[in-house]
């Protein structure tokens, strides 16, 4: 009884995302350690969040940062998510981002989000963290 060759597995083609994000980015340019180190990313829990009173895609949030610190934080998010269900959450703040008044309202600080796409639509994402990390803790 002659043995027959094995049959050759196909190969396999690479899964198709679902939905291909929109062009790249271009990378920027590397950092070294020290200017990473120079950021203060703090767990912040948003205690409000309202409509900027002089800006069309401006929220503006009361962001808890530990400590009894409460911190003002404008973001162009209106587009991109409910304000209702900001309250409450746990998010990623930079700390020690020097305050700039826009539209007439000091921002104390920045939210860290994502951006991506589905389809066409472009979502940005506010980036949170389990509501079990206290506010002021320290993001590494």
């Amino acid at each position: 009884m002659t043995e027959q060759p094995a049959e050759q597995p196909k190969p396999v083609e690479p899964a198709k995302p679902a939905e291909q994000p929109q062009a790249a980015e271009a990378a920027k340019p590397t950092i070294v350690y020290d200017d990473f180190a120079k950021l203060d990313l703090r767990v912040g829990k948003v205690l409000a969040c309202r409509e900027h009173p002089n800006a069309d895609k401006l929220i503006v949030l009361d962001v808890d940062l530990g400590g009894g610190q409460v911190r003002q934080i404008c973001a162009g998010l209106k587009a991109y998510v409910q304000m209702d269900q900001m309250v409450g959450k746990n998010i990623i703040v930079v700390a020690n981002l020097e305050p700039r008044r826009m539209r007439g309202l000091d921002s104390q600080g920045m939210l860290l989000a994502a951006t991506h796409f589905e389809g066409e639509q472009q979502r940005v994402t506010p980036l949170s963290i389990d509501p079990a990390v206290p506010p002021g803790s320290k993001v590494s």
